[in-house]
């Protein structure tokens, strides 16, 4: 896992990315992350901070109002919401909360949003205008031609 890590963040920095793991705030730190990204069932994010510091962003899922209210009390940078749209990429999804769940979501946090959850190149013009700063994005960079379909999203969310 560290290996494959290290060569990651190696692709992704020279490219100019910023290189976000999830879950492994151990991993993240030895590989040279920018950051890490914890779910609701992971390490707590003080816990996260205190293992990174504040060398390392930290990355918060959240899936209900509930859930966004308690996050920002936590010592996170952004928060992740979602999923606003159905997903095939997650065995369990949480329920999809919609661009209605969005906005909503976007109200109640003043910390950098990023949407998560069924984005495609279809939707994420109204995702964007629902409030999110950023999308999280899987199977719509999947396929045969990664780098075409990194610069299309690039492009699609004003990057």
């Amino acid at each position: 896992v560290f290996r494959q890590a290290q060569e990651v963040g190696r692709i992704l920095q020279a490219a100019g990315v910023a290189y976000i793991l999830n879950d492994r705030a151990d991993v993240a730190l030895m590989a040279g992350a920018d950051g890490v990204h914890v779910g609701q069932e992971d390490l707590p994010p003080e816990s996260v901070r205190g293992v990174v510091g504040s060398r390392l962003l930290v990355g918060y899922s959240t899936h209900t109002p509930q859930q966004m209210r308690a996050a920002e009390r936590e010592p996170v940078d952004y928060v992740a919401f979602g999923p606003v749209f159905a997903t095939g990429s997650k065995e369990k999804a949480d329920p999809v909360v919609g661009l209605a769940g969005l906005r909503e979501a976007r109200r109640l946090t003043q910390k950098p949003l990023v949407a998560i959850g069924g984005i495609t190149r279809e939707n994420v013009a109204a995702v964007l205008e629902a409030g999110a700063d950023a999308v999280a994005v899987i199977s719509g960079l999947l396929g045969a031609d990664w780098d075409g379909r990194l610069r299309e999203w690039l492009q699609l969310t004003g990057r």
